[in-house]
């Protein structure tokens, strides 16, 4: 897939529109994402250092619950998304919050021609599972980054335990989410992401598992990857 292809999957982009206004009720949908961000914000800052004046772009972005936080650090954020009601939703809250965020409706395939190494740290979380064409996403990311610069995924791995909790357990028995938001046979296996990340020219550098608990409300980072999981790539300087 070429710079500039649409990799965007149209009954997922419908998933996410459908819910877009209840993008920041801690109770609604995005329950668990709300929940799992000061553990997603934790990983990333572990690598990256302060964030004050340096420029990230958070690609699937969504209705900006990770964006906005990562604009509290002293970051230069800017948030893209395929789906443009939840793009509406981000700019409003951003807003409210008084956050300078800047908001662009395109995907990064799209936003690579005119965005070339343009940013010290490029964040995708929870997208790859949700797009056709996952290396192809990677591979924009890496083109976005500057070299040296950092790159995050979070994604599911394809485990059983990861369907039990994610799919059986999150959508059917607690209705934390929407039935249907995720596809099994899209999630990632650890050494899938790490593969194409060095097709890429990422150069992975720690994963982490990311743990969530709905009854307490709490998420936390380990070395269990067998669900939820984090990585850390770097962009070489030479690449």
């Amino acid at each position: 897939m070429t710079a500039g292809t649409a990799n965007i999957d149209k009954r997922e982009i419908e998933k996410f529109e459908a819910m877009a206004a209840q993008w920041w009720d801690p109770d609604g949908p995005c329950r668990p994402l709300h929940e799992i961000n000061p553990a997603r914000k934790e990983f990333i800052l572990t690598h990256t250092g302060p964030m004050r004046g340096r420029r990230l772009l958070d690609v699937g972005c969504g209705g900006g619950i990770f964006t906005e936080s990562m604009a509290q650090t002293g970051a230069l954020v800017t948030g893209i998304d395929a789906a443009e009601e939840s793009i509406q939703v981000a700019r409003l809250h951003a807003a409210e919050q008084n956050l300078s965020i800047d908001y662009v409706h395109t995907h990064a395939e799209a936003f690579v021609e005119r965005h070339t190494a343009s940013f010290d740290v490029v964040t995708c979380l929870e997208l790859l599972e949700h797009v056709p064409d996952p290396c192809s996403l990677i591979a924009a990311c890496q083109q976005l980054v500057r070299p040296g610069g950092w790159v995050f995924f979070s994604t599911i791995n394809r485990t059983p335990k990861a369907y039990v909790k994610a799919i059986l357990g999150a959508e059917y028995l607690l209705k934390l989410l929407p039935k249907g938001t995720h596809d099994y046979e899209k999630f990632i296996r650890p050494y899938e992401l790490v593969k194409a990340c060095h097709q890429a020219q990422l150069e992975p550098v720690s994963a982490k598992g990311l743990q969530y608990n709905p009854l307490t409300r709490k998420a936390w980072l380990d070395d269990d990857i067998s669900v939820n999981y984090l990585l850390a790539a770097r962009r070489p300087n030479d690449a």
